[in-house]
Parts: structure tokens; C-alpha cells; sequence
């Protein structure tokens, strides 16, 4: 099956994700056939997963003019479900998540281009903007005088650097199906899909196929695909030598590539063909080969290229960049073979796969790799794997480019800059240089239960250039490591039977009912020992409309002039989006106890406005927020806080069950996020020093905070009823960002009726009181919206939910239960000046066994 891919030329400011990112997200998520259903439906069984990955990108090789690593990681969320609808025809529906955030290559250039500020605190640290115009570099020696950052001392260098940025966090969600039918000896599927993010959309559509022939020891299999992108980029206005671009888009006449606006299109079609060959009872062979035709826009639109033109002047030269431009079209060959041994006497499987790839633009690559399959009794299997990588560099590649070595003065320069001789493509990309790479690791994995397999990875991997196949790389400026760890749990729906024997109206664990509204955690326990339940909860939640001050909506003056302390406001909020991804494990070690782990995804976005009224800001006051009101707004994504719980059981009986949570909220969500954009006055001791991004953004509280609740709930023939007290109490006064969010109580109580017996409707209401933010941010960020302010959060709320509850009572997905809720606020009574809440949407899954 085809999968869109992120654009796999995008990684500078925005932080694109490399070809191994590609790879770790090629699974997905969707929960179809949950949906309620009658007894006898027709579903024969399907398969569950959910799989986290997380990359970190870092190394290099350090220098005197380079004291700072890649820094680029990852946080990947992928699931799938499976249905088949009846012995040969397939469903299958995938979602992929993935945020990246870190500091990238922008371009490349020689050290003696480096800018050196003596204000800032860290010096240059190739974190710094190109010198831009004339620089001490010869061209015809490759040296020049470079400073040393933290220094004033200047050396004679041929050294490369990379010219570093710091991205804001960005998100990718990608959702697609597949529609298959087998006969005996043959398969046809469909699908389509769509990638979004905040630059970059891309559509698919696919159609594969597979044919056994030969008595099922030969199959062909062959697919083609068809790919529809859009390329809509807003660049931060600052280029890497510091020159503005017109926020408006505005071409200049002497910098034709320099548009802060980009809006293009792309287009990619696959075919691909396979042999599998069954050698023997222990060995199979296997070949393929495949085509990818990409044309339009296929250039990166964040990345730079630096050009040096001699000047008249001895040992000086004229400096410039221009955007990366790569030609508009590229062809792709890969070639592959694999073989795979079965060793009987070591219960070990054996694989090895050799692939060659050629494109037009002038890259060879070859990729040999192996693993080894060992299960090791109790269900356990281990495979470790080591993989190397070689690749020829693009045509059109260079760390920099000299223009040309006719010195020219600086009066025929300076009229003619858009003028000046560029070749017709390039790019400094160092993904397209030549380059080796080594990897090696290892996955565990673990059936714990009949249909259920966790299983673990870890990968390393060296990117260097003399590790190239035969010598000739591009030099160690661009070499970097990183490492791939991921976790998967994979449920096999068919397989698994219900331990409580299914749900009724009034049923469910313990005999208590097990319908309390999607919204309300910890509502039910698991009523024997040895019983073991999955679960998925996914939350939405909105900001937007108008500006409240306490109970009242407020206007723009307002909040210039009050929300933001001893200066005036610049920017609002106009608009956010949360969304929450929760695996839930639960475990009962005996009838009265369960045990409960539930890691957290998150990813949010916040849309920003200037405020009417705002005075014009003022650069020696507030740095960087400036691109926060060109770009509309900030994304923010990856691991949330993980939560661990005991239920203890206080009562129980067929109409009444109590009992008490106790959990810890562990802070593993990251809450020292920054954006890219960078405090901007020279003289400031943060001069380029990204900033935190607002407290609401952050992934978690960076706190141990105690999460204590008790529940009752109860029933009685088709009505159910229930209420809950929990609260979250911070158990640290500051995170290691320097401040703690408030405490939290929450009382709420519900209804509920069955209008079948897989179906109930509920209603409830819920009260909730949060305190400020105590302390603040210890290092600098924006103070220009009032989301930067600790005393604009919290307050007391009153909302109403609305849900409905579904059970599947028969077939092959017997035992699997669905919720939603909408929570609707009826009342708001804000600390400070907050956006007004919109509403929340709960949908939760679970199954049991």
C-alpha cells in the first residue's frame, strides 16, 4: 500500500523530518467497526495497534566555531484498526501523528562568514546569521579570518559550518484507508489518503494487487500510485544574512527569490512490482522494483545556499544566499533482493535485503541490511538488526557555491545584485551530499495474552562521510547521530473473548454499570483477578469567540492597556485547538485492586491576532513575537504527562459500587518548548536566544502532581447513575522552567438511560475550579498577549456533557465498547483575561479480556 510521506525535502527552519522519520511513520490510526452493533453482526474479527516512536537527532563533530549539536527530535503517534467485514474482504483505517522541533541545518558556509555578536551571551556558536556582504575569504585558497565565539580572537580557516536555526514545533497528521478482497490465489485493494500539516498538503489515491500462482510458492504483486501536494510556505522575514524580506510578499527587485510567500504545487506517481519465491520449506527468495516520478515544486523552500564572488580587494569577498532551487523534475529507480532462512535447529529466521536506488539528479545509493528473528521461550522474541547505507552525491549539491573567481568592485556589485551568476539549480542541502551511514538495534517483543503483543525497539545510527562506499564524502561538518526508540501494542480482536461474557443495560464489571459518560475517567474497576483491559481516550478541546475578563466579554483596549502588566498588549489569542491521545492499561491483581498506566499524547495549536489599539511595538523592549503575528499562530506536539493509578474497591453490590483512585502524574511531558523566533535587540543579553513559547502550549506541568478521586456510581433496571470528586494537587512549587500551574477540584454527577440494550444516553454536569500559575517563566520569553502572563489562567467553570455509550454484544469484535461525549461550557468565570472556552469532545474505546 502507497503511503503519502512527508515532503522529503523540507528540513531547515521547519524542521522536516529525514528518510528514517519516513519510515517510522508509515503505520497509522483509526477505530472503525466500533460502532455499535446488534448481536448478530456480520463482522468476522480485525486487529487493534498503537505504537509511539520518538527520534532524537544530535552529535557532529564539534569545533571551535561550532559548539552546538543537531537537535532535532521527533515524537511520533501511529495506530490502525482492522476489520475484516467477512472472511475475504478487509477494512482498514489508519491515522499517523507526528511533531518535530529542534535546530537544523539553514545553510552551509565557510567559518569566516560566521557573524559574531559580542553581546550575546553565548557567542556565535554557528547559531548566528551569515556576515552577509563583504567577507575575509579567498576564494582561490578556500581561507579566511574567522572570530572565535566567547572570543574576540580571530584564526585563518578553511573550516565549514553548518548555519544553524531553531524551529518551532510543527505537526503532521495523516489519516488513510485500504479496501481489499482475496480470492484463493489472488488480492485486490484500494486506498487513498491525506497528509496534512501547516505548509505542506498532499492527497493519494493507490490500487495494488497480489496473484499466487505455481501452488502458492510464486506470487507476483505489483501497485501504482498517484500523489497531489501543495506547497503554502510563510519564511520567517529574517534571511540567514540578516537581510528583511517583505512580510507581505513583496518581490525586491535586487533579491528575486527573497518572498517571505511561497505557493506551489507537486505531483508524484509510483508503480512498483514484486517476486516472492518459495525455495524451500525454510527459505524464500525475494525481489522487487520500483519507479517514482516527481515533478514541480521539489525544492526545499526553508533551506539556503551561500554564494562567494571575489572582490577587487585582496583576500575579500562578496557574500549572498539564495533559496534553494533544484530541478523540477526527478526520476527514481529502486531495485531490491532479499532472502530468508528458517534454521530449524535454532528456531531462528534468518534475513537478509540488498537495495540499489538511481535518480536522474545524479544519486547512487546502495542499502545492505540483515536481522535475525530468535524466539527465546514465554512468548519472547528478540531480533536484533544492523543496516548500512551509501550514497553518490546530487549533481547540483555544495556545502557553498563560488559564484564565479572574476573579481568584481563593488560598484558593479552593488546596482546588480539580482544580477549576480548563480548556476541554473543547487543546493546546500546536506542531505543530497555523499555521505555512509551505520545502524544497529534491537526489538523485543511479548505476547502477554492470547491476541495481545507488546513489543520494543531501539536503533542507532551514525551518519558520516567516511563512511561513504569508496571514499569521497562531503566532510564531517555534516556528520550527526541519532537514535530511534519505539513501542507497539498490537491486539488481535478476533482472538480475544470478553471476560465479563459481554455488557446489558445494566452490567458490566462487578455487576455495577459500566456506562458512565466518555468524559469521566477511572468510572469503573475490573471485578476479578487476572482480568486485563486496553483502552484509547481521545479528547478535543476549543478555544475561541470573544475575550473574557472574569465573567465578561471585553474589547481590544481593554487588553492593551490591563492584560500584560506595566506594558501594553500587542497580540491575543484568537483561536486554539487541543487534542489528547491516552493509551489506557489496566491490570487487577485481585478482585479488589487495580492497577492503571496511561501515557499521553498531545498536540495543540493557537491562532494569534494583533489587538486594535496596540501601540506599534517597540524593538527595544519586545523581541520575537514579531513573527508570531506574520504567521498567524504556534504548533506545539509530542509526549504529554504519563499517569499511574490504584483503584481500590470500598463497596460493591448488583445496584452500588464506590471506590477510591489514587495516582501520580508523572512529568514527562516536556515543558521548556520554544519558538523560533529569537529575541532581536543586539544589545540584550538573550540577543538570539529563542523564547518560550506560552505556559497553555506546554506538553505537560513539568510537576509530580497527586491526582486523588472517589466514584460512586449505581443502576437500576434501564437508568444508571453516578458522581465523581477528583482533584489535582501540585506537589512541587516550580518545574525546571521555573513555575507551577494551580491546583485543580473538579465535582461531577450524571444520568443515565438505556434506549437499547447496547445503547445508553447520558447527561451530566461538571463544576471546576483551577488556581494561577505560580511563579513564572525563568528564562526569556515574548510578554506581548496575555497568554504570556501567569495570572491569566484558571478559574471557575460550569459545563453540561451530552453522551452517548455503546457496547458490540456478538461476533468476532464481541466485548468492545465505544463512548462520546460533548461537554458544552454554560458558564465562565476567568482569573485574568482568557480566551472563552468553546467546548470539549470525548470519544473513548475499550476492551477487555
Amino acid at each position: 500500500m502507497a503511503v503519502i510521506k512527508p515532503k522529503p525535502n523540507a528540513s531547515s527552519p521547519k524542521c522536516r523530518a529525514s528518510s528514517s522519520l519516513v519510515a517510522l511513520t508509515s503505520a497509522a490510526l483509526a477505530l472503525p467497526g466500533l460502532m455499535p452493533l446488534p448481536s448478530q453482526a456480520a463482522f468476522e474479527g480485525g486487529e487493534f495497534d498503537f505504537q509511539y516512536g520518538r527520534y532524537q537527532e544530535g552529535g557532529g563533530t564539534k569545533s571551535q566555531f561550532r559548539d552546538k549539536d543537531n537537535d532535532i527530535q521527533v515524537d511520533s503517534l501511529q495506530a490502525s484498526g482492522e476489520i475484516d467485514l467477512s472472511d475475504r474482504l478487509t477494512f482498514r483505517a489508519n491515522f499517523i501523528q507526528d511533531t518535530w522541533v529542534g535546530a537544523t541545518p539553514l545553510t552551509t558556509a565557510p567559518a569566516a562568514a560566521i557573524k559574531f555578536n559580542p553581546n550575546a551571551e553565548t557567542g556565535a556558536s554557528a547559531f548566528t546569521d551569515l556576515k552577509g556582504g563583504i567577507v575575509d575569504y579567498n576564494t582561490r585558497t578556500g581561507e579566511g579570518q574567522a572570530t572565535i565565539p566567547n572570543t574576540f580572537d580571530t584564526v585563518t580557516t578553511n573550516e565549514t559550518v553548518h548555519v544553524m536555526a531553531e524551529a518551532s514545533p510543527e505537526t503532521r497528521k495523516q489519516g488513510d484507508f485500504r479496501m481489499g478482497y482475496e480470492w484463493d490465489e489472488a488480492a485486490l485493494n484500494v486506498g487513498g489518503g491525506i497528509s496534512l500539516e501547516d505548509d505542506y498538503d498532499s492527497r493519494y489515491v493507490s490500487l495494488g494487487g497480489r496473484w499466487d500462482f505455481n501452488q502458492k510458492l510464486t506470487t507476483l504483486t505489483g501497485g501504482v500510485s498517484y500523489t497531489d501536494s501543495t506547497i503554502d510556505v510563510r519564511r520567517f522575514r529574517f534571511r540567514a544574512t540578516s537581510v528583511p524580506v517583505d512580510a507581505e510578499g513583496g518581490i525586491n527587485p535586487d533579491f528575486p527569490d527573497w518572498s517571505v510567500r511561497l505557493h506551489d504545487g507537486r505531483t508524484d506517481i509510483g508503480a512498483s512490482l514484486g517476486l516472492t519465491q518459495v525455495l524451500d520449506k525454510n527459505s524464500t527468495f525475494r525481489a522487487s522494483f520500483g519507479y517514482n516520478h516527481n515533478s514541480g515544486f521539489l525544492s526545499n523552500p526553508y533551506k539556503e545556499a551561500t554564494f562567494l564572488t571575489p572582490l577587487d580587494i585582496p583576500g575579500k569577498a562578496w557574500l549572498f544566499t539564495r533559496y534553494d532551487k533544484r530541478p523540477e523534475e526527478r526520476n527514481q529507480f529502486t531495485w531490491s533482493a532479499g532472502y530468508t532462512r528458517y534454521l530449524a535447529g535454532l528456531d531462528a529466521g534468518l534475513h537478509f535485503n540488498y537495495s540499489f536506488f538511481h535518480d536522474d539528479w545524479g544519486i547512487n545509493a546502495h542499502t545492505f541490511d540483515a536481522s535475525w528473528g530468535q524466539p527465546v521461550g514465554g512468548g519472547w522474541i528478540i531480533t536484533p538488526r544492523v543496516r548500512y547505507y551509501s550514497q553518490s552525491a546530487a549533481d547540483f549539491y555544495s556545502p557553498f557555491f563560488i559564484a564565479s573567481q572574476e573579481p568584481l568592485s563593488l560598484a558593479e556589485i552593488l546596482p546588480n545584485q539580482s544580477q549576480l551568476p548563480t548556476p541554473e539549480y543547487f543546493s546546500s542541502d546536506h542531505r543530497l551530499s555523499a555521505f555512509g551511514a551505520l545502524s544497529g538495534g534491537v526489538t523485543v517483543s511479548k505476547q502477554f495474552a492470547k491476541g495481545v503483543t507488546l513489543e520494543a525497539g531501539f536503533e542507532y545510527y551514525t551518519h558520516a562521510s567516511s563512511l561513504k562506499l569508496g571514499g569521497g564524502g562531503v566532510g564531517d561538518f555534516a556528520d550527526f547521530n541519532y537514535f530511534l526508540a519505539n513501542a507497539l501494542l498490537k491486539v488481535d480482536l478476533s482472538a480475544l473473548t470478553y471476560a465479563g461474557g459481554g455488557h446489558d443495560h445494566a452490567g458490566g464489571h462487578d455487576g455495577h454499570s459500566d456506562f458512565a459518560p466518555a468524559g469521566v475517567m477511572f468510572s469503573h474497576m475490573l471485578g476479578a483477578a487476572g482480568e486485563f483491559m486496553v483502552g484509547y481516550r481521545y479528547q478535543y478541546s476549543r478555544e475561541g469567540g470573544d475575550m473574557l475578563h472574569g465573567t465578561q466579554a471585553t474589547d481590544d483596549l481593554t487588553i492593551v492597556n490591563n492584560a500584560c502588566r506595566d506594558r501594553p498588549c500587542q497580540l491575543t489569542s484568537a483561536g486554539m485547538n487541543m487534542h489528547m491521545h491516552m493509551l489506557n492499561l489496566m491490570y487487577a491483581p485481585t478482585d479488589w485492586l487495580n492497577l492503571m498506566l496511561m501515557p499521553m499524547f498531545m498536540d495543540m495549536n493557537m491562532d494569534l491576532r494583533k489587538l486594535e489599539g496596540a501601540p506599534p511595538i517597540d524593538p527595544e523592549a519586545v523581541g520575537g513575537h514579531f513573527h508570531a503575528a506574520d504567521s498567524g499562530g504556534h504548533e506545539t506536539g509530542g509526549v504529554g504527562d504519563t499517569q499511574l493509578f490504584a483503584l481500590v474497591k470500598l463497596f460493591a453490590s448488583p445496584q452500588h459500587h464506590l471506590h477510591l483512585g489514587l495516582g501520580v502524574s508523572a512529568p514527562t511531558g516536556d515543558v521548556g518548548i520554544k519558538v523560533e523566533g529569537q529575541e532581536v535587540n543586539e544589545s540584550s543579553p538573550d540577543f538570539g536566544k529563542p523564547l518560550f513559547i506560552h505556559y497553555g502550549m506546554q506538553l505537560g506541568s513539568g510537576t509530580w502532581d497527586l491526582l486523588p478521586n472517589l466514584t460512586y456510581t449505581g443502576s437500576m433496571d434501564r437508568w444508571s447513575w453516578g458522581g465523581q470528586l477528583s482533584g489535582t494537587v501540585r506537589l512541587e512549587s516550580e518545574n525546571s522552567s521555573g513555575f507551577a500551574f494551580g491546583d485543580i477540584f473538579q465535582a461531577t454527577a450524571w444520568g443515565g438511560y438505556s434506549l437499547f440494550k447496547w445503547l445508553s444516553a447520558s447527561v451530566r454536569g461538571i463544576y471546576t475550579t483551577q488556581g494561577t500559575i505560580r511563579n513564572q517563566f525563568n528564562g526569556p520569553d515574548p510578554q506581548s498577549a496575555p497568554v504570556d502572563f501567569p495570572e491569566n489562567y484558571g478559574g471557575r467553570f460550569w459545563d453540561v456533557g451530552f453522551g452517548l455509550n455503546a457496547s458490540t454484544l456478538g461476533g468476532g469484535l464481541k466485548g468492545n465498547r465505544l463512548s462520546i461525549e460533548w461537554v458544552q461550557p454554560v458558564r465562565n468565570d476567568v482569573n485574568g483575561f482568557q480566551l472563552e472556552r468553546e467546548g470539549s469532545l470525548f470519544v473513548t474505546w475499550g476492551l477487555g479480556f
